[in-house]
């Protein structure tokens, strides 16, 4: 999805705070974890540690992947990416040894370990806020302790009054430095959760040898589908045609009456063969997305189909082909899938580009719940998208709505001049 816009602010706000405390939860977790992370690292003199290294080790990606998830939504607000070696599918040796080796393992050890400092960081003004906040309730007599911490017990309301002015200065030197604290806090945890330049490397080149090995089956599949198609359809119909053309020519002049029945025959066979032929093509490469771009190609797809459903475009130009055709049969995919799964009654569909990105949005107002499993049309969807480095986003929570937003990395060509928005 897009990044947040970056925003400069001086002072601290209600959700600013909100994600500290959500840091500190994160990195309390990350000291329990650490007994759990030493115990496995002994246990690896024998064999019976591996197990222990994988579990222990995908319980700190996850842990370190919550505090990249969370570091975004403060200043800077830039993303942390993650570049952890992919993990073979089986093996315990192998899969223990691919933890072990992997440099980001050691960056998040390292940040495991500085858990301590962490929470002194980002705890300093949590606790002078809740210090200064008890001291001003007890000098207002709100709270009914008679001692202030055990050591100091006013005889009237004019003493505990006094308290007064040091909790409001514990909560102004707490607002004052929040910012410096969180700077200082995301700051550290950047440079520790950051990929190496060498390990961001690595990771691409595995993403890109898994893309480009998804890419080649997916063609793969594609020849043979089309084959397999022309094979049972055209070719079977134009294999009969030649057949019932050379029986009508033997026939035509002691039978004519059969032959002008079997050239009959052949028209609609040559009609039927030229229709899946057709349908053939718009499987490949839709005409309506070469005569009318991808929104005039989605506003058709739209109406297609019996939900209502918005189509709106921004798009200065076009994509390049590749990328209109591989959007395009995203944008079909997912609408089959709101047809058949979501119980949805209206579906909206957003496409505007920005960043050098296509950005679409597609979501329904159904029952939501939908999943990227393995073998499931989102996958399909994601390998497709993985062709051109893009992504897929899905926010489906089990109530709904579903909303899917697909990026694509590209450039736009000559401006288009249809309406930048209709209603399909």
């Amino acid at each position: 999805m897009a990044t947040a816009p970056h925003h400069r602010t001086g002072r601290p706000t209600p959700t600013t705070l909100a994600y500290l405390f959500l840091l500190l939860s994160q990195n309390i977790a990350a000291l329990l974890l650490l007994p759990l992370v030493i115990a496995s690292a002994l246990l690896t003199l024998v064999w019976i540690g591996l197990p222990f290294v994988i579990l222990t080790g995908t319980l700190l990606r996850t842990l370190a992947n919550s505090q990249r998830r969370t570091l975004p939504h403060l200043p800077p607000r830039t993303p942390v990416p993650a570049a952890y070696r992919p993990l073979p599918p089986t093996g315990i040796n192998r899969r223990a040894l691919t933890i072990i080796t992997d440099p980001a393992t050691w960056k998040d050890l390292l940040w495991l370990i500085s858990g301590a400092l962490n929470l002194l960081v980002a705890a300093i003004p949590a606790a002078l806020l809740a210090h200064g906040t008890y001291q001003a309730l007890y000098a207002l007599a709100l709270i009914p302790d008679p001692s202030f911490y055990g050591t100091y017990q006013p005889t009237g309301p004019a003493e505990r009054l006094i308290l007064l002015a040091p909790a409001a200065l514990l909560i102004l030197l707490a607002y004052l430095l929040t910012i410096p604290a969180i700077t200082l806090y995301t700051t550290f945890n950047r440079f520790l959760l950051q990929p190496t330049e060498k390990s961001r490397l690595t990771a691409r080149v595995a993403h890109l040898a898994t893309s480009r090995a998804n890419t080649i089956d997916t063609q793969a599949s594609e020849i043979r589908r089309i084959e397999r198609d022309l094979h049972d359809g055209a070719q079977a119909r134009l294999v009969a045609l030649g057949m019932n053309l050379g029986m009508a020519e033997q026939l035509i002049d002691h039978d004519p009456d059969t032959a002008r029945t079997m050239l009959a025959e052949a028209r609609e066979t040559t009609r039927r063969a030229l229709t899946e032929l057709r349908d053939l093509v718009r499987g490949i490469h839709p005409p309506v997305l070469v005569e009318r771009g991808l929104h005039g190609a989605v506003q058709a797809l739209a109406l297609t189909h019996h939900l209502p459903i918005t189509v709106t475009s921004t798009l200065p130009g076009r994509p390049p082909d590749p990328v209109e055709s591989a959007a395009y049969f995203a944008i079909a995919e997912l609408l089959t899938n709101t047809a058949k799964h979501s119980e949805a009654t209206q579906a909206w569909i957003r496409i505007n580009h920005g960043q050098e990105r296509l950005v679409i949005t597609v979501a329904d107002n159904g029952r939501g719940g939908a999943d990227a499993a393995p073998g499931s049309g989102l996958t399909g969807i994601r390998k497709r998208l993985d062709t051109f480095d893009g992504t897929m986003n899905i926010t489906s929570p089990t109530s709904g709505p579903t909303i899917v937003t697909l990026e694509i990395p590209c450039a736009l060509s000559s401006p288009k001049t249809s309406p930048s928005s209709e209603k399909a």
